[in-house]
């Protein structure tokens, strides 16, 4: 079974090959949901983005983008997708995302307004 290490709580589980990652993080008690968004979100269609995570490790052992998770980080200008910008290749939506190996998540990242990729 793949496990699924969350570096911001220090917490790992284990999940089933083919897991929906936010319905596992959401069983082992792990707050996906920055804010106001603990109550108002999409409940795992997609369309919010508030689930974002950072795939630290391992985002060969997930599942591929799809076209709504493509769309919400590409063409949705959003102040809480900015978090996007220096992570192209690293950020998911854990509601759109399926574990099939090992990973390492980082759960709510933060914007970084002035790092090295914002202005490249």
């Amino acid at each position: 079974m793949p496990v699924v290490k969350f570096v911001n709580e220090k917490k790992e589980i284990q999940v089933p090959e083919g897991a929906n990652l936010r319905q596992e993080a959401a069983k082992a008690g792990i707050q996906l949901y920055p804010h106001i968004h603990k109550a108002l979100n999409c409940h795992g269609f997609g369309q919010c983005g508030s689930c974002r995570v950072n795939i630290v490790q391992g985002m060969e052992s997930t599942s591929p983008m799809g076209m709504m998770e493509r769309c919400r980080f590409k063409y949705v200008p959003d102040p809480v997708m900015m978090a996007y910008i220096g992570h192209e290749d690293t950020m998911r939506l854990a509601c759109q995302t399926r574990v099939t190996g090992d990973i390492e998540v980082e759960t709510q990242p933060k914007m970084d307004l002035f790092g090295v990729n914002f202005f490249s």
